[in-house]
């Protein structure tokens, strides 16, 4: 499994390619925001700082919602690099402009994914990945887990190309979860990651190790 770091922080990124542990990147609206990153070419050139630290793929999200909007964006945001990935919102304008750069070769993101019929459609029109934000869905007593194992029954079905990119993820659970259902990707906060190092016999072990080294050693 793929993993994407959910954020616009430079410092994150470059925490978790040393690491060795990122395959790509996804970012939206709210994480620049987030950074006070603002203004058109700022965060042009931001997207364009991400993908000189990661070797991965980059998603870059539009902000317009009808269909020459989406194209103009979309196009812009694929001439940065190579690493970008267009991030376009399940909706019917996002699924023409999905199939359109799909036969101009930009590769795409479909977001906001909250249902399996959601996810196929994505698929039909071409896209690369789709997002399904499975925490958000948790947060409103729904089975996020359950909606990636649907989606990978049903593309599996058909052998759809368009990779499952598990979005919202919140913890270490969600991470091995996603594992066990066989999402292709998770994204989600670096402290996400770094939670699946935490074991506390890890941690009582390598005490018992120095302990013993500085008893044969002084």
């Amino acid at each position: 499994m793929k993993f994407f770091i959910d954020t616009a922080n430079l410092d994150q990124i470059k925490e978790a390619q040393d690491l060795g542990i990122i395959d790509g990147v996804t970012t939206n609206p709210s994480l620049m925001a987030k950074e006070g990153i603002a203004g058109e070419q700022n965060i042009l050139d931001h997207y364009k700082a991400i993908c000189e630290i990661v070797d991965g793929d980059v998603s870059a999200e539009v902000i317009g919602t009808d269909f020459e909007t989406m194209v103009k964006e979309g196009e812009m945001l694929a001439e940065l690099h190579p690493q970008i990935v267009v991030k376009v919102p399940i909706i019917r304008e996002g699924l023409k402009a999905i199939s359109y750069f799909s036969k101009k070769g930009i590769r795409t993101n479909c977001t906001l994914i909250f249902s399996s019929g959601q996810a196929l459609l994505a698929a039909k029109a071409g896209a690369s990945y789709v997002s399904p934000f499975i925490g958000r869905l948790d947060d409103i007593s729904s089975d996020g887990l359950q909606l990636i194992e649907d989606i990978r029954s049903i593309y599996d079905n058909y052998d759809f190309d368009t990779e499952i990119l598990a979005a919202s993820v919140r913890n270490a659970m969600h991470i091995i979860e996603c594992a066990h259902i066989g999402a292709d990707v998770m994204t989600g906060p670096l402290s996400a990651m770094v939670s699946l190092l935490n074991h506390p016999l890890t941690d009582k072990g390598l005490a018992t190790f120095l302990a013993d080294h500085k008893k044969l050693n002084g």
